[in-house]
């Protein structure tokens, strides 16, 4: 999630969405992301020395995932669907596809999708039966030897009892999967870099689990926060806040970075809410320079209590940036945004640009997007000053 994603709420990265008025007959370029049921490891294991040289071991049923999947234009092709797989990744607990429909279809591209699923779970049928033999899902010997990512004996049986209860290897929940439609100029690339990357960012977030747990009622100055990311930051004893009117200028916005990078780089840690455009800038400078930033988020997490909070991480950048402990955000909770001093704060602030313009100042409700993106504001000039 990059810097002006905060503007819309986001979708929920596993919720499976439609695009009203969408032909999924047509011609186009997809993204799939198919979970297994829980996100068992039922394909195998990250492995690997570091980040870099990281790859996923398939097992025994990974392997013959993986040869599904990379005949699966040449066996649609059969049924009249002329496709293209442009990436595929079998990981340890879901399967990536970028697929391409070159010709409009017989049928919608879920008919693809399901196809595949279906198939991986007769696979599965044939290798395991109902599943009481499934113990040697992640292979014995060779296959898993002194890996150090064996669950045990009885973590095959747990998904084999699964199965056998709902019948399929995959999630089951109303989703089924997840999917990204190729829209925007140079959005292939990165649908075809982020299905590579993904051994790498496993191993990465496998081994700094710290840096991306979900954290619930995080409290700081007197308020309470989801967060993600290295809370040292909040401890940090120099501090600054970036905000910049959506007015402002291009040169009053340069200014204003080379004001902020010569504080960074004098040990401050930068706290904002990126929301105008300046302060966007501002924030990808900082993190493309390696500065610590603590970013107030409008949005920006898995509700409580959602099937997909366990398995949550920020996307793209942020990724990066929290590996490196260079990262820490911050969602208010619904107490924050009532918090007495900053509804005071708040009204003060758009009484104040009000006045400046002559207007009438008129109350909004807490609930509105203006007097949220005016608190996270004015949240973030609290947490400078503890």
């Amino acid at each position: 999630m990059d810097e002006g994603q905060r503007k819309r709420r986001p979708v929920d990265p596993m919720r499976h969405h439609r695009e009203n008025g969408w032909d999924y007959k047509g011609r186009a370029i997809y993204h799939f992301t198919l979970p297994v049921e829980e996100r068992f490891p039922l394909f195998g294991v990250i492995d690997g020395e570091s980040a870099e040289t990281a790859f996923v071991r398939l097992n025994p049923f990974g392997r013959r995932v993986c040869q599904i999947l990379c005949g699966l234009a040449q066996f649609y092709a059969g049924k009249g669907f002329a496709l293209k797989v442009l990436a595929q990744k079998v990981m340890p607990d879901h399967v990536h596809l970028v697929i391409q429909v070159l010709e409009p279809l017989p049928q919608s591209i879920g008919a693809v999708v399901r196809g595949f699923k279906s198939g991986c779970t007769k696979v599965y049928k044939e290798m395991y039966g109902s599943g009481d033999n499934a113990a040697g899902v992640h292979g014995n010997g060779e296959d898993n030897a002194a890996d150090g990512h064996e669950r045990g004996a009885e973590a095959p049986m747990h998904f084999a009892r699964i199965f056998a209860c709902r019948g399929s290897v995959w999630e089951q929940n109303p989703a089924y999967y997840h999917e990204r439609i190729l829209h925007a100029p140079g959005q292939l690339r990165r649908m075809i870099d982020y299905v590579k990357d993904n051994p790498r960012r496993l191993w990465i977030k496998s081994h700094q689990p710290e840096l991306f747990r979900l954290h619930r009622r995080t409290e700081a100055a007197g308020l309470s926060f989801t967060s993600m990311g290295n809370h040292f930051l909040l401890d940090w004893p120099d501090k600054q806040v970036v905000e910049m009117s959506r007015s402002a200028t291009n040169d009053e916005v340069q200014e204003r970075l080379q004001s902020v990078l010569a504080s960074a780089h004098n040990g401050a840690v930068t706290y904002t809410a990126a929301i105008s455009k300046g302060e966007q800038l501002i924030a990808r400078t900082l993190r493309e320079q390696g500065y610590p930033l603590v970013v107030l988020l409008n949005d920006g997490f898995p509700k409580e209590g959602s099937p997909h909070e366990r398995y949550y991480k920020p996307g793209g950048v942020y990724f990066e940036a929290c590996s490196k402990g260079q990262l820490l955000l911050l969602e208010p909770t619904e107490q924050a945004f009532l918090d007495a001093g900053i509804q005071t704060a708040v009204e003060e602030t758009l009484r104040r640009k009000a006045e400046a313009r002559h207007f009438t100042y008129t109350p909004i409700p807490v609930t509105s997007q203006r007097y949220r993106f005016v608190a996270l504001i004015e949240m973030a000039k609290r947490l400078a000053l503890i």
